[in-house]
Order: structure tokens, then C-alpha cells, then sequence
């Protein structure tokens, strides 16, 4: 297992990955797109961006495969069921005691992960190895963008891993930069249930501690409106808005209007 601290200073002549993945920004099918540019510098079978540890709600922002069945929802699936509480692997030695932990590059082959991690997500799904960009959080847990190798794959090389290196901070902005732009588009909610009545059962299903406030805010929110329009809908200022925005998000652990509509999602429906 390598570990190394990421420095602005690196690069490589990749231009015309950048172009691709920057015109792609915002935009629906971005992971897909993303992985298939970087694929001759970087040739991951797949990749994924989540947030995990220990005082959060693990979430998984995106992800794709190249040229390969996409088992990325497994594999993460897997990890959840039980390796993830144990998972040092993208922890920075020290971090909690530094200010501002630095953002960390990491190389980890199947056999340096730890047993049950190895068996159910690595094993399971044909990985062999990932590079990963990693950034501690203010909570304690931690953002990681990972590309993985797969078994049918050759080993990444000493030129790869030095490519990954080098769009390693254009990566973790794209990534972010998308992430905010998502969360910015209106979600699609399927007709029948995209009432706002029905939207407010539903969440107070998923946290029955929501206020009628956050579920107003969050039920509009859900429906496609800005958070200026959510203002003007209810009558409240925008820092009104943005604060009971926060503060449902805090109860349901999750920092993105996209991971609220992928809660909507698991919820139960309403019969």
C-alpha cells in the first residue's frame, strides 16, 4: 500500500482529457463520460465518488465502468454490509489532530486490503487494484474518488500511477465542481407522488424529527425549485431558507440536494 500527499505542482500533458470532462460538467451520463477520457492515461474498468465514515451516512455521489458490466453499485453494497466500519485504508495517519489535513493520494493493491473487505467487494467483483484521491472532512469522514483496476486488466504502471498523480487536482475539482452542479438541477419526481403534500409524508417518514418548515423547504426543493424560489414561494427570506436546508440536512446526514432525492427514493411509498 502506498500513501503520498498531494501536490499542486504536478502534471501531465493532458489536455485533451480535460477538455472532454470539463465540456461534460453538469451534464446527465458525466461518470461515464469522465472515465471513458481518462481511459488513455488512466485505464480504470470503473471508478466511484462516495463519502464514508463512522459519524456520517455513508453515501455514493457517482459512478461508472468502461468497456465492462457495471458491479460498481455492488461493490458498494458490499462494502456497507459490514467492511466499511472497519476500513482504515483511506484514513490519514494524524488527520484529526491537523487543522487542515492534506489531501492524499493512495495506491492499494486487493492483497493489502483486509480480509473481509478482500472477500466480499474485491474477490466478489473481480478488483485487483485502485488509486484513490482522498480528502479528510470536518466531520471526521472522508471524501474518496477511487479507480479500480479489474483482474482481466494489466497492472496500472509506474506511468500511470505518475498520470494519476498529475490530474489528480483537476480530478477532485471536476468531480466537486459536477457535484455542486448536480445538486443544482431540479430533480425528476415521478408524477404521481411529486405533490407537495405528498413529498412532506414522505420525508417525515425517512426522519419524523423534520419541522414543518425543513419539510417545506425540502419537499420544494425536491420538486425543482432554487432555493430563491422556495423563498418567494414561501414567503421567507433566502437565508430563512438556506438555514432550515442545513438543518434537515443535518438530521438526514446528507449534504446534497441529490443524496435527498436518493432517500426519496428508498423511502416507502405512500399507498
Amino acid at each position: 500500500m502506498r500513501k503520498w500527499h498531494l501536490t499542486e505542482g504536478s502534471g501531465v500533458d493532458v489536455g485533451q482529457a480535460l477538455a472532454g470532462m470539463i465540456s461534460r460538467l453538469g451534464q446527465p451520463h458525466f461518470e461515464e463520460a469522465l472515465l471513458n477520457c481518462l481511459h488513455p492515461l488512466v485505464p480504470a474498468g470503473s471508478w466511484s465518488v462516495y463519502r464514508t465514515g463512522r459519524n456520517c451516512q455513508p453515501a455514493m455521489f457517482m459512478s461508472a465502468s468502461h468497456g465492462m458490466p457495471d458491479t460498481t453499485r455492488d461493490c458498494w453494497r458490499a462494502y456497507l454490509s459490514g467492511p466499511y466500519l472497519s476500513d482504515r485504508t483511506l484514513v490519514q495517519d494524524g488527520a484529526a489532530a491537523s487543522p487542515q489535513p492534506a489531501t492524499l493520494l493512495c495506491h492499494i493493491t486487493a492483497q493489502e486490503v483486509a480480509s473481509e473487505h478482500r472477500a466480499r467487494v474485491y474477490d466478489a467483483h473481480g478488483v485487483a487494484e485502485r488509486v484513490s484521491i482522498v480528502r479528510q472532512q470536518d466531520d471526521e469522514s472522508v471524501f474518496a474518488i477511487n479507480f479500480y483496476r479489474h483482474t482481466h486488466q494489466r497492472a496500472f504502471s509506474d506511468g500511470q500511477v505518475a498520470a494519476f498523480e498529475g490530474l489528480a487536482p483537476a480530478l477532485l475539482a471536476l468531480t466537486q465542481k459536477h457535484l455542486a452542479l448536480a445538486d443544482s438541477l431540479p430533480p425528476v419526481i415521478e408524477a404521481d407522488s411529486g405533490s407537495v403534500a405528498v413529498l412532506m409524508q414522505r420525508l417525515r417518514r425517512l426522519n419524523g424529527q423534520l419541522t414543518a418548515r425543513e419539510l417545506d423547504v425540502c419537499a420544494r426543493l425536491l420538486q425543482g425549485m432554487t432555493q430563491a424560489g422556495v423563498a418567494a414561494d414561501l414567503g421567507l427570506s433566502l437565508p430563512t431558507v438556506k438555514t432550515y436546508r442545513n438543518r434537515a440536512f443535518a438530521r438526514l446526514g446528507i449534504h446534497f440536494r441529490n443524496e435527498l432525492f436518493g432517500l426519496l427514493l428508498k423511502a416507502p411509498q405512500l399507498h
